[in-house]
């Protein structure tokens, strides 16, 4: 993994175009750029099925035998078939995957069918926007080497940890994007750092000087990311506090549509559709969506209540509804209004968590003695002028301007080609963990006596860089170790991190295993005086850890192995 903050001479030469890469939840896109015109994007418009928009679902379709019949737009549900059978059975897509990649409880994961592990889906999906992409960049530029001349740049959400981003690099190898694991043509930059950095390139009528702090709501499918940013100098961006984020993006308002259905026809009636007749169901909330949520202002005055006919938008549900339910909706000939009050309190569960956000990060700011001139919200659900009107309520007394620019579903990768063509964008950035390695120094009578080893020592948490700290990129931190036996013949650092500020041990609440470098001792005739410095640097959205045998020089780094 690379750390510097470029990359190494031989690959800079060679690579010709840069290819942002925005995988996301419910929707996925690329676009590029070639590096003679790098101020001319291309955001890629046709997929299959699809031509003028600028992504496509991140959905799939299944065979039997666990291969890929349909992908994107085609693997959505399409309207009911009013002659198909009700008994009938019919096959469900696959989709919400990428979340199971989030710190999210195991219970809160969407489910995927028995058989499928989520990282094949991820690589499935990879697979096929892989061949999309090979063929748009060689169409445009005949001649092109994927695997030599194309530098990728991937956005991931920013509360992903190193293991889910070391994660979406194997996937990434095992879909063909690159061609060795550790291949330096593959980065990554956090989805709302990409955001932040079209943002400042594209946004120039909001006069964003030097010095200048702005806050960037990057608003998803499945996650809201958000970053705070300073302007340093022309093309350079400092973070300013912490990124944020939460799982509180548009698909969310559609849960709360179908939690309000299940009101109304019984939550078994619900699962069961959902369980035997899923396109239906999902055509049911595209319906919603289309008719209800992306229409949707705040304002009562100019809001109609809207009436969902079931009969007509999923028949097979009518067979699942049982009971009282059954004689309501029969009374109200199976028809759901939808009137401002419910609607309302469909997006208020979500957006209220999206304010919490934005308060968060102004606090922290404020805190630093920060303030911030503006807020930028982008990602498909920052199109809802909902979002925009509450934040606005909320927020616009303390934020000078508050903005959504034109086309927001793209901001994110367009902004990683941009990262792509100038990786010097960012200037630092904040911990999000406590680093460090476990120690073994000798107990003393203050440490615990149930923690004594038969050998007099103790197992400890040695801390390396704190949470919150702004390092710049490249930074180094590290210590000097030296081996406890005189025989000793290797050196094993085992690191962790911690959401903590500081820790004691290794085995505390909140602590994760990281990765393990290891390293050989030769020289065992200079006994314990060998020194080793250890190091980790913090490189762009990878961390680089090293291990320099002071007495023969070799090093060791960067291939340490994650504990998946």
């Amino acid at each position: 993994m690379w750390g510097s903050s470029d990359l190494p001479d031989i690959a800079r030469e060679d690579i010709r175009v840069v290819v942002g890469i925005d995988f996301g939840t419910t929707f996925s896109g690329f676009a590029y750029a070639n590096k003679k015109n790098p101020d001319v994007i291309e955001t890629h418009e046709t997929w299959p099925e699809q031509k003028g928009v600028l992504k496509t679902p991140t959905v799939l379709q299944y065979d039997s035998a666990w291969t890929v019949t349909q992908w994107g737009s085609p693997a959505l549900a399409t309207r009911p078939n009013r002659k198909r059978m009700q008994n009938q059975h019919d096959k469900r897509p696959v989709e919400l995957f990428k979340l199971h990649l989030g710190n999210m409880k195991e219970n809160e994961k969407p489910p995927l069918p028995a058989g499928l592990d989520f990282k094949k889906a991820i690589t499935d999906y990879l697979k096929e926007l892989k061949k999309l992409m090979t063929d748009a960049l060689i169409t445009r530029w005949p001649g092109l080497d994927f695997n030599r001349h194309v530098l990728k740049i991937m956005t991931v959400p920013a509360e992903y940890d190193e293991r889910a981003r070391y994660s979406m690099r194997m996937c990434s190898y095992q879909a063909g994007l690159i061609d060795t694991v550790n291949s330096d043509l593959l980065q990554f930059t956090s989805e709302p750092e990409a955001a932040a950095i079209y943002c400042m390139r594209v946004l120039k009528e909001h006069d964003l000087k030097e010095g200048s702090t702005f806050l960037i709501v990057d608003c998803g499918g499945g996650t809201v990311d958000l970053t705070m940013r300073t302007l340093q100098s022309i093309g350079r961006l400092k973070e300013v506090t912490e990124r944020t984020g939460d799982f509180c993006g548009g698909s969310y308002v559609d849960a709360e549509f179908l939690k309000f259905l299940s009101r109304k026809v019984g939550e078994s009636a619900v699962e069961l559709l959902k369980k035997n007749h899923y396109t239906q169901l999902q055509y049911m909330v595209q319906e919603f969506c289309n008719r209800v949520k992306f229409e949707f202002t705040g304002d009562p005055k100019r809001y109609a209540t809207k009436e969902m006919d079931l009969e007509e938008v999923c028949p097979v549900l009518m067979q699942y509804v049982k009971g009282d339910y059954k004689e309501r909706m029969e009374e109200a000939e199976w028809l759901i209004e939808l009137n401002f009050a419910a609607v309302k309190d469909f997006f208020d569960t979500v957006v209220g968590r999206i304010i919490r956000l934005i308060r968060g990060q102004l606090a922290k700011a404020k805190a630093k003695g920060v303030k911030c001139q503006a807020m930028f919200l982008v990602g498909g659900f920052s199109e809802s002028p909902y979002i925009l009107k509450r934040v606005k309520e909320d927020f616009g007394r303390e934020v000078k301007t508050i903005a959504v620019p034109s086309e927001p579903i793209a901001a994110v990768v367009r902004g990683a080609v941009y990262y792509g063509l100038q990786m010097d964008s960012i200037q630092t950035r904040v911990l999000k963990s406590t680093y460090g390695v476990e120690i073994y120094p000798e107990w003393k009578s203050t440490d615990p006596t149930t923690r004594k080893t038969n050998d007099g020592r103790i197992y400890k948490f040695y801390r390396l860089a704190t949470r919150g700290t702004e390092v710049k990129v490249d930074q180094q931190f590290g210590y000097t170790a030296y081996p406890v036996f005189p025989t000793q013949t290797g050196m094993k650092f085992d690191i962790y991190t911690t959401s903590e500020t500081d820790a004691t041990f290794c085995d505390e609440r909140g602590m994760s295993s990281f990765g393990t470098l290891e390293i050989e001792l030769p020289d065992t005739n200079l006994g314990t005086n060998r020194p080793v410095d250890f190091t980790l640097t913090f490189g762009k959205m990878e961390t680089r850890a090293t291990a320099k045998n002071k007495t023969n020089g070799k090093v060791y780094e960067a291939k340490f192995k994650l504990q998946l």
